[in-house]
């Protein structure tokens, strides 16, 4: 059985005395084993190094999405079926809109990389299928409890950085292209994903896909202009 580690880096930044921005955690840097045995865009499995950086604690919400659009001109999306509530994550938002955002909020997205050393628990990884658990109920709104629908975020138990809804309730755009093939070419320190591409990454799964889809390996691809029912993101951002 191949075990999944992870550990501290002694090259990565030392953690910054003041504490994280509000409504982030801070991602101790380390090095990881990235990848998977289920599907074939998940392998070969491969030591990964990420450095240190914040990491919002829960997906952006449609208050806070809605809060930026008087200021970056973009417009609401079309609301889903059971309407826009403010605690829910943002969904049907772009690649485009959400890089928007995030520099409208002073952040990033999270590369691959960072993404799932984060939703693998960092330096406080306890190896889980799942991001928290090897339940799958604990931790995420997946296609066998959701309700055909976003859930407040927040309101299963976080992973082990203090983490929400890494695995469920909507996909979450990276900064990465998607390259099924990339894993094999990948650098092995903070890999940022192919220099070009047609789609852009996506993880963690969602509210109508099964447990497997779920798993911290699985990753998926998508046009950067594609805004998807089920897609959000939450912000990264530099030490």
């Amino acid at each position: 059985m191949f075990l999944f580690s992870c550990k501290k880096s002694e090259d990565s930044p030392v953690a910054p005395a003041s504490p994280p921005p509000t409504g982030m955690v801070l991602v101790t840097g380390g090095t990881f084993q990235m990848g998977g045995l289920v599907n074939a865009d998940e392998q070969p499995v491969h030591a990964v190094t990420v450095s240190s950086f914040f990491l919002d604690a829960k997906e952006v919400t449609v208050a806070q999405y809605r809060a930026s659009t008087f200021v970056t001109g973009r417009t609401m999306p079309a609301a889903p079926a059971w309407g826009w509530v403010d605690d829910n994550p943002i969904c049907s938002v772009s690649w485009n809109d959400a890089m928007a955002y995030a520099q409208w909020a002073g952040k990033r997205l999270p590369t691959e990389a960072e993404w799932e050393y984060a939703a693998r628990g960092g330096d406080k990884s306890a190896a889980y299928t799942y991001s928290g658990s090897n339940t799958i109920g604990d931790v995420a709104w997946y296609t066998s409890n959701s309700g055909s629908r976003t859930q407040y975020v927040g309101t299963k138990i976080p992973n082990e950085l203090g983490v929400y809804d890494m695995s469920g309730n909507v996909w979450e755009w990276c900064a990465d292209y998607y390259d099924a093939g990339y894993y094999a070419l990948s650098p092995s320190t903070n890999p940022k994903g192919p220099s070009i591409g047609t789609d852009r990454v996506a993880r963690g799964g969602s509210y109508e896909v099964t447990a497997t889809e779920c798993r911290v390996a699985a990753r998926r691809g998508n046009k950067p202009t594609f805004a998807g029912i089920t897609y959000g993101f939450r912000c990264a951002k530099d030490l």
